[in-house]
């Protein structure tokens, strides 16, 4: 008996083709979706230990600290308290009492006693800048070995029963420290005592910190570094002395009870950064507030003191990352939605491929007696096949490109899409299927009617797609549910427009096809009406066009708006493309020296800048810029700040300066003449004759801009130079500036807008969801076209054999495959410029593209605006691709004989 080989085995090598593409499909669409929040983990990770490292660790370190025990425990119980084996043990007592994710890096972390007041010394040989006695500050801090290396003497000691009484105590001191105070070797330090004349401190050593920037030394940076003080005395002048810290051995701290220095003990925790994520914030704010007024605080207090305290930063500087990710995280989320409705609808259209492929056998099938859960039950078994090593190959491909992140979101991404691409085929085919048939009716789009249940499904998606935009213009991008619109609203606006084009799409068909049967020829007759019998089926691979052309046209105009928005940022920051400026007058040959100097300068504009320039003699200061009209003309002018007709600001004689003024400058003083006086006594009078909002020469909203002819001869010195070029040389401009002159680049103040792999992160990953939706959206048109492909093969062999021409049959596809190419391509274009004027009212660019701005965006500048690059070319490319594909495949179908595909056409 000859046995009946397996079905799945036998189906997957009829077609091994389809097979291989299926697993393929699956395999990259896996892969994407697993590496996707992978990739936002990585960047939002390291933009969160981004933000901790640079607030220092000053700011982000737990202080744990309790007073000096109180004066009413007996002597020996006070000294007790502040002796190393005490502080050790409840330090790791206070390692234990922080939650996680707030974990203690041990090797930072640290403990000890300190006085809470610089005591002064009387020692004469300590400098003393304004002849006021240097200050030191007692500390007494574990880990001093580990943490700082000797250049010179040894390490203090400690006599083995330190109390309140001992007079005599050794410490070391930072290399940093024994510069300023002139200390050496051997240097004595009466520090005042309370209970005896002083407590004299021996240096014996002098230390470099290991890591001078660890939380180790900048907890607390007195440590590490002196301080230079300045206070004011009784007549307001500003008196200077030094402050220290000098570093005691832990056994010596009960000495520190013999002064006026208010000891306290401390623990410091400083948070482990490679330790952060930022889907822990809600947590570790959680566990902050617990250590600095909740249950933390509480365990604390019962094995320190009563009165311990805590405080820290770290929570202002996780709220402030919180809330530049919550502005930059829905834009992400937009390409992200966009992206994976477009290989969702890629994957539906790759099962209903292999559905159509296979109806006559399905149906064949159901007709000699196969039940519909069995039919697909087999279905689902051949692309389980398929689909499942190829789900798990895409994820252990997206976990080692992306190694860091977490692992459950990308496991559930790549089991939906292995999930969706097994049920695709096994769900078309029992909707198909259901009823047992030998030939199905006609489903042309110009003939079939929509039933009433798609009716209803298409008006419940349109109203609720209309109320979610509604909503997000309404309410913005300030809440999660308005986030999760942001996400949303490009594919609802798709989907609306996909059932509306759908829709309207056989109408100009019908009226085109009677007058184009009177043309001669049968070319253009025959392409409309093929073009009418296009299935109903049309409305996924047009959904998936209609996503992936809004999402691009969005994210385009998104990662556009960035980087106006930054060069916009940045020019103001520096009104042309660089800035040489200085608080006193510049040389007068260095305008000359810029401009010859070879560095991609164009041309040099002299400015005389009184920031503390007095109208009326007032108290209010305006900052007023003297500069010659003709120059400082062309500057406003080619930099769109505030441009103006020269001849309006050229000084006439004996009569006061015409002035270019901000708004509110103008609204202040109006058109009058008045008087302002300048920094070094001189008066001028000006009379406002423009009003612009900006200005290159000053950034603000108060400025005053004239004729510097007008001026003094010591006002009129330029203090400034607007350089405007291409590709300049900073290097040059500093040599050439020379020292004491600040130049600041445009492309300088650019890049520092970009300082957060939060920001360059979430662009990098937008721009790739932007373009594998691009990509899938390709693909989509393409198996809309091979699934039309047999049909139009047979068409031309058998429109061949009735003696149409090669010519005639490339033109036959080509118009055929037009109406839905211009649909495609003027609906997508449609529908990115409204979803970009529909959603721009709740899209703010501030965040993502000026995180790091000290200066305020220029008014307007941060909308999404409509790229028309972003708009047009992806539109323009799926009609061309289109179109060049029918050509292709009428050109390849000529070069072949007739036979096989009338054969072919015949059997479907």
């Amino acid at each position: 008996m000859t046995p009946v080989a397996p079905w799945v085995r036998t189906r997957l090598r009829a077609a091994p083709g389809a097979a291989f593409a299926l697993t393929l499909l699956v395999a990259l669409t896996a892969a994407l979706a697993a590496a996707f929040p992978r990739a936002v983990d990585r960047y939002e990770d390291a933009g969160l230990r981004q933000a901790v490292e640079e607030a220092t660790p000053r700011r982000t370190t737990v202080q744990l600290w309790a007073p000096e025990p109180g004066p009413i425990l007996p002597q020996r119980q006070r000294e007790q308290a502040l002796t190393p084996d005490i502080l050790r043990a409840q330090y790791a007592k206070a390692l234990k009492t922080a939650e996680r994710p707030l974990t203690p890096d041990r090797d930072q972390s640290s403990y000890g006693v300190r006085n809470t007041e610089a005591l002064a010394v009387p020692d004469p040989w300590l400098p003393r800048p304004s002849g006021l006695p240097a200050r030191v500050a007692l500390a007494a801090q574990n880990g001093l070995a580990d943490h700082a290396r000797l250049r010179a003497g040894r390490l203090p000691r400690a006599a083995a029963t330190a109390t309140a009484q001992t007079d005599r105590v050794e410490a070391a001191v930072t290399a940093e420290t024994a510069k300023a105070l002139r200390i050496r070797v051997g240097s004595v330090i009466h520090v005042p005592a309370a209970r005896h004349s002083s407590l004299v401190v021996t240096v014996t050593g002098i230390l470099d910190p290991r890591e001078p920037e660890g939380a180790y030394w900048t907890t607390q940076p007195l440590l590490r570094k002196p301080s230079l003080v300045r206070e004011p005395d009784q007549n307001g002048e500003p008196d200077t002395y030094w402050e220290g810290a000098l570093l005691l051995p832990p056994a010596a701290a009960p000495a520190m009870l013999g002064t006026d220095g208010h000891p306290v003990r401390y623990w410091q925790l400083a948070p482990a950064t490679a330790a952060l994520t930022a889907h822990d914030l809600s947590r570790m704010n959680s566990a902050i507030a617990a250590l600095e007024a909740g249950p933390g605080l509480a365990k604390v207090r019962a094995f320190t003191d009563r009165s311990a305290d805590a405080s820290t930063d770290l929570d202002d500087v996780v709220t402030e990352y919180a809330h530049l990710r919550s502005g930059i995280a829905p834009l992400v989320a937009v390409a992200a939605s966009g992206t994976a409705t477009v290989a969702a609808v890629v994957l539906l259209m790759a099962g209903g491929l292999a559905a159509d492929r296979r109806r006559s056998e399905l149906a064949l099938l159901r007709a000699r007696g196969g039940s519909l859960r069995g039919v697909t039950g087999r279905l689902l078994a051949e692309t389980s096949v398929l689909a499942v090593p190829a789900g798990a190959l895409g994820l252990g491909a997206a976990l080692l490109a992306v190694p860091a992140g977490r692992r459950t979101y990308a496991v559930a991404a790549a089991v939906a899409v292995t999930a969706l691409a097994c049920a695709a085929l096994p769900v078309r085919a029992a909707v198909k299927h259901q009823v047992v048939q030998l030939h199905g009716a006609r489903e042309d789009l110009t003939v079939v009617r929509p039933s009433r249940r798609r009716t209803v499904a298409e008006l419940t998606l349109l109203v609720l797609a209309s109320g979610a935009v509604f909503a997000l213009r309404s309410r913005g991008t300030d809440t999660q549910d308005s986030n999760e619109f942001v996400a949303l609203a490009p594919v609802l606006v798709g989907i609306i427009a996909a059932l509306v084009l759908v829709r309207l799409y056989p109408l100009p068909l019908r009226r085109l096809a009677r007058p184009a049967g009177r043309l001669r020829g049968a070319v253009g007759h025959l392409s409309l009406a093929r073009a009418g019998r296009t299935s109903v089926s049309t409305v996924l691979p047009l959904l998936a066009l209609l996503t992936a052309l809004t999402t691009a046209a969005f994210g385009g105009s998104v990662l556009a708006g960035v980087a106006d928005t930054r060069d916009r940022a940045a020019l103001l920051t520096t009104g042309a493309d660089a800035r040489i400026e200085a608080t006193r007058p510049l040389p007068d040959r260095l305008a000359t020296e810029i401009r010859d100097s070879g560095s991609g300068v164009r041309e040099v504009t002299p400015v005389s800048i009184a920031y503390q320039a007095k109208p009326e003699d007032g108290e209010q200061t305006v900052p007023l810029a003297g500069a010659d009209p003709e120059a400082y003309a062309r500057l406003a002018a080619s930099t769109g700040l505030g441009a103006f007709p020269a001849a309006e600001l050229k000084h006439p004689a004996h009569a006061p300066l015409p002035a270019l003024a901000s708004p509110a400058v103008a609204d202040r003083y109006g058109t009058r003449p008045f008087p302002v006086r300048l920094e070094d006594g001189s008066h001028v009078t000006v009379r406002i004759a423009l009003v612009r909002g900006l200005t290159p020469a000053v950034s603000g909203t108060d400025f005053l801009v004239v004729d510097r002819a007008g001026l003094g001869t010591r006002p009129a010195r330029p203090t400034a130079l607007l350089v405007t070029g291409d590709h300049l040389d900073g290097g040059a401009l500093r040599r050439a500036a020379g020292v004491g002159a600040d130049v600041r680049l445009r492309s300088e103040a650019r890049a520092a807008y970009v300082d957060s792999p939060l920001q360059s992160g979430a662009e990098r990953v937008y721009a790739a969801a932007v373009a594998a939706g691009a990509g899938y959206a390709v693909l989509a048109l393409l198996l809309a076209l091979v699934r039309a492909a047999p049909e139009r093969t047979a068409l031309l062999a058998r429109l061949r054999t009735m003696g149409l021409t090669r010519a005639q049959g490339r033109r036959l596809l080509v118009l055929e495959a037009l109406p839905q190419a211009l649909l495609a391509a003027a609906g997508g274009a449609l529908t990115g410029w409204a979803a970009i004027r529909l959603l721009s009212p709740g899209i703010d660019l501030t965040t993502i593209a000026l995180a790091a701005a000290t200066t305020d965006a220029p008014p307007g500048s941060t909308e999404l605006r409509t790229d028309t690059l972003s708009l047009l070319l992806p539109a323009l490319s799926v009609l061309v691709l289109a179109t060049g594909i029918a050509a292709g495949q009428a050109w390849w179908t000529g070069r072949r004989g007739s036979v096989k595909e009338l054969r072919a056409g015949d059997s479907r």
